[in-house]
């Protein structure tokens, strides 16, 4: 059994005004090469790109690190990563400070942490 973070990348980057609404491909790759340095407790880290942001990443593997572009919203794409580890009986965490997303992951098995845990450890 694996440990599992997903990040919700919109989320995490938007919890920090650094001026991230002006260049969101540049924020996902500089959130990307932070999680690809971290000392997270999870095995395996899945950043969920959505929008402008999937310019800056491109989907796949790098290291220990799963880019994910979601096709429409990144929710609908994070609750799918979660059910899916959780079904595989992952230990699955998920990084969002969204309310109804936290429900939502829940009913799939998943917890969650609120995204300064995540910038505490960047």
């Amino acid at each position: 059994m694996a440990s599992v973070l997903i990040v919700d990348a919109a989320n995490v980057v938007g919890a920090r005004p650094d001026g991230w609404w002006k260049d969101r491909a540049g924020a996902a790759r500089r959130l990307h090469e932070q999680l690809l340095v971290a000392d997270v407790p999870q095995d395996v880290v899945v950043l969920v790109l959505e929008g402008g942001a999937k310019g800056g990443v491109r989907p796949g593997r790098d290291a220990h690190v799963r880019t994910v572009h979601a096709p429409k919203d990144g929710d609908a794409t994070i609750v799918a990563e979660a059910k899916a580890a959780a079904e595989r009986g992952d230990r699955v965490t998920v990084v969002t400070a969204d309310r109804a997303l936290d429900a939502r992951v829940a009913g799939v098995g998943a917890s969650t942490l609120r995204p300064t845990w995540l910038l505490d450890l960047l």
